[in-house]
């Protein structure tokens, strides 16, 4: 057993608002909190029309203060899209607000289109080892202030937010083993390098006052309903999604359909159910034989879940049925 967070893209489904969004996220970490869930994290995305956490501290805050306990952050801030100064201060404040149960999971991708990262008006210039230094710059501005430090983050300055390193990469599994942090592997939508890119950061990692062991968590989409037939139906609506991705159509969340062959080539098919290796998708005694299998090939510390349902009433059905799977350690 093992604690279960969640990840949250307050997702904008077809034919709702994005307020209507916000008061969906509301609801799912409510329930997330009762069904003994660790964590809930927000995802920064911008320019996605099915995606409303692009503001992500902003939705942090109303998370926080719609819940009591559940831990409450990031997975994560696309750190090179910001001025380190700033996240400081915006974390900071979170870490004021709601005192030990703020996470920040950093990122390196931009987690948009490259307009739209030029729109967001950081150097797209810099060279990969500028995020190294972007990550080490945060931590002094969240440590403690040291006697020659002239630019404070104020709120930020001592709040000590834990940090996690975020990726799909052998890179971010790399930087996480060196920098003695916590790191969180993206296989629920990149399944290639998961396990490579474990076994690289459990062998590398180096303790540091952050961290005294390597501690991983991975990332999975799970649909559970009360039939694997009714799973199957759900899941129709993120094959959807990811499809319109890959043909370029920005749009709200797909509502499920009922034959998914009239939608998608055989090439995308292909390429969706490879990005979605990992998914659970099934009835109760279906995803724990699958999750009782990936648990013990990543031998995970956590696992973080998407669940990519677009009635609210069936999203919050399937992260409890998740919990009745038995293989939770309720928070």
């Amino acid at each position: 057993m093992i604690p279960f967070s969640i990840l949250d893209l307050a997702p904008v489904n077809d034919g709702e608002s994005v307020s209507q969004s916000f008061a969906n996220s509301r609801q799912l970490a409510i329930n997330a909190e009762q069904n003994g869930y660790h964590r809930i994290w927000l995802a920064e995305h911008h320019g996605m029309s099915a995606v409303a956490s692009a503001a992500t501290s902003v939705v942090i805050g109303h998370i926080g203060a719609s819940t009591q306990k559940i831990r409450i952050g990031a997975g994560g801030i696309m750190l090179p899209n910001h001025s380190p100064l700033v996240i400081a201060e915006q974390f900071g404040t979170l870490a004021a607000l709601f005192p030990d149960r703020v996470d920040l999971g950093l990122g390196r991708a931009p987690g948009t289109d490259m307009a739209t990262a030029r729109a967001l008006r950081r150097n797209l210039n810099a060279s990969v080892d500028q995020y190294p230094e972007d990550i080490r710059e945060l931590q002094r501005y969240l440590g403690e202030r040291q006697a020659d430090q002239q630019t404070v983050a104020v709120p930020g300055v001592g709040s000590k937010v834990p940090l996690w390193l975020l990726g799909s990469s052998l890179y971010s599994a790399q930087l996480a083993a060196q920098m003695g942090l916590p790191y969180s592997f993206a296989s629920h939508f990149a399944p290639d390098h998961l396990l490579e890119a474990i076994q690289l950061y459990r062998h590398y990692f180096q303790p540091s006052v952050h961290l005294e062991k390597p501690y991983v968590m991975v990332g999975v989409m799970a649909v559970v309903a009360d039939t694997d037939e009714e799973a199957r139906y759900l899941m129709t609506s993120v094959q959807q999604q990811f499809v319109n991705l890959r043909r370029g159509a920005n749009r709200a969340f797909p509502r499920p359909v009922d034959d998914m062959q009239s939608f998608w080539s055989p090439m995308e098919k292909a390429a969706v159910e490879h990005t979605l290796t990992y998914a659970l998708v099934g009835s109760v005694d279906t995803v724990r034989m699958k999750l009782q299998s990936f648990m013990a090939e990543t031998q995970a510390d956590e696992l973080i879940v998407s669940i990519p349902v677009h009635q609210l009433d069936a999203r919050l059905k399937a992260l409890e049925l998740l919990a009745k799977t038995g293989l939770m350690k309720a928070a």
